[in-house]
């Protein structure tokens, strides 16, 4: 009863959050994680304790197996050694940066790096809610970065932690062999199952039994990886990069729509639960603390808060120099950003939840059974960082993104007109042949040509008025007519969709038709309102 108690919460929360983060012109995180915060006090409620393996087994793949789904594997390509840096090297280094400092305020050694290892990584849950305000190179970068360096991390996670409780010795040869490991580890699992996945697609014939598959399939990835000792999130990334490119001939449409409809709404809940658990974790972070504890934390809090953010500062205002001076050439230089540019993928830097479960899964005990020292800090300092960062980045990364100036990609409307007048001018030359092959009457050939051409005739239109090929204005007005007749079109149509749905609804009402009939010919209403509005994406 308790887990329904605190999932009905978490989902109300949710709710609540999302609606008020868009009135209140807040990031959704921000206000998630006050909402779980304030009602983590609040009698009844409090003392919520979310077990590590609940992230890092169910919500973790879940959510990377998704973004890797909707990101541009050609971007990445195009970004790799930037992405590489920054989702291995940088996760080192801040571990590296994290150690020293921790220990410094007190903790040894090796519970220094544990807080490093855990502090590392930036949050792929929280760079999602913040992605779609950068242009596209910007925003794949911070996004492939997120997918990856949760490997990284949990590689070094698992040393720092064997070490501290004293059941490994292992040297800097030995982490750099345990990341090679893992990665290579990790790839070879997600290659293999993806096309797994894609040859028992080829067998199934059912959108319901295709979509089965497509929920167990992150998780799939995730678990034999980590059961061979290799990275589980390497996997789940591998397999749906993979997907993406091989898997668009075998899923039929439907189980497309399903599927896409499915994901967008559970990646969502998710998102949106997992800082809403952070807030009320605070509760059990605090409880029998004392005041002097409290505020030893709140200090290291800081230090190791500015020193993750300086940490990145650093890190992203130097390698580009280095890159400059030993790569010249040509397509390197076009690729360069000034510090102004830069700026926001080094600001939004968020940690989030990832960070919390590890610090959770620290043990409280060495192999010795005696109590291990430091992990109360280690998790303390770990919400609190996550907060700092989220309040502090997450209100200024509009301002900082503004001061960058960054323009929008414009390669990136081009390819979508490019795209759409291929496949109106495929769809128009194949006509004739479908219709023999079909057997379809000519005057039904005759309708659907008229249609093709009509839309070619708009994306034409649309083609000349984005090149700025038309500078008079007579004629910039008329092919603007053309396009605004053809708006005024589908506003027409969705209107009546609206009509007609209400006409299906009311013959129910007056039990003239079933609900099995309603809801097949709302699917058909469904389907055309979509055609008509277009289809949103994630980005």
């Amino acid at each position: 009863m308790r887990a329904l108690e605190v999932l009905v919460v978490v989902g109300v929360l949710v709710l609540v959050g999302s609606v008020l983060a868009r009135r209140l012109r807040l990031p959704p995180p921000l206000v998630l994680l006050a909402l779980g915060t304030v009602v983590g006090f609040l009698p009844g409620v409090g003392g919520v304790e979310m077990p590590p393996d609940v992230v890092l087994f169910l919500f973790l793949p879940a959510l990377l197996y998704w973004e890797s789904l909707t990101i541009s594997l050609r971007q990445i390509r195009a970004d790799l050694r930037v992405i590489s840096l920054m989702s291995i090297a940088l996760v080192l280094i801040t571990a590296g940066t994290v150690a020293v400092v921790a220990h410094a305020l007190g903790l040894d050694w090796p519970m220094a790096f544990v807080l490093g290892a855990v502090l590392a990584p930036t949050d792929a849950t929280a760079v999602s809610t913040v992605a779609g305000l950068l242009p596209r190179r910007a925003r794949t970068i911070l996004r492939a970065e997120s997918l990856v360096n949760d490997g990284t991390a949990l590689v070094v996670f698992g040393v720092a932690v064997g070490v501290a409780v004293g059941t490994l010795d292992v040297g800097p040869g030995g982490i750099a062999w345990r990341l090679v490991l893992s990665y290579a580890g990790g790839i070879a699992v997600g290659l293999a199952l993806a096309f797994a996945v894609v040859a028992v697609r080829r067998r199934l014939h059912d959108t319901r039994l295709e979509n089965v598959l497509s929920v167990l399939t992150p998780f799939l990835a995730y678990l034999p990886a980590e059961l061979l000792g290799v990275s589980g999130v390497v996997a789940v990334v591998t397999c749906g990069l993979t997907l993406t490119q091989i898997s668009t001939r075998v899923i039929s449409a439907r189980t497309r729509v399903q599927s896409t409809s499915f994901w967008t709404l559970t990646t969502f809940l998710l998102n949106g639960a997992l800082f809403v658990l952070v807030g009320l974790e605070l509760h059990a972070v605090v409880e029998g603390r004392t005041a002097d504890e409290l505020w030893s934390g709140v200090v290291a809090t800081l230090w190791i808060a500015l020193t993750v953010v300086g940490t990145r500062l650093v890190w992203g205002n130097t390698t580009p120099f280095v890159i400059r001076a030993l790569d010249r050439r040509p397509a390197q230089r076009a690729r360069r950003v000034g510090f102004r540019g830069r700026l926001p993928t080094q600001w939004a830097g968020f940690r989030g939840a990832v960070s919390l479960a590890a610090a959770l899964a620290v043990p409280t005990t060495t192999a010795d059974g005696t109590p291990l020292e430091g992990r109360d800090l280690v998790l303390l300092v770990t919400f609190g960082v996550i907060t700092v960062l989220l309040v502090v980045q997450g209100l200024t990364l509009p301002a900082v993104i503004r001061f960058s100036r960054l323009q929008q990609d414009p390669a990136e409307e081009e390819e979508r007109l490019l795209a759409e007048r291929e496949m109106t001018r495929a769809g128009a030359e194949a006509i004739e042949q479908r219709a023999t092959e079909l057997g379809v009457p000519e005057v039904v050939v005759e309708r659907v040509r008229e249609s093709y051409e009509t839309r070619m005739r708009q994306q034409h239109v649309e083609q000349v008025l984005a090149d700025g090929r038309v500078t008079d204005p007579d004629h910039v007005a008329a092919k603007r007519r053309v396009l605004a007749d053809a708006a005024a079109e589908s506003q027409l149509r969705l209107a009546l969709l609206a009509d007609k749905r209400e006409a299906v609804v009311r013959l129910r009402d007056e039990h003239t038709i079933d609900d099995g009939v309603l809801r097949r010919l709302t699917a058909q209403l469904d389907v055309e309102e979509v055609r008509l509005l277009g289809v949103e994406t994630d980005e």
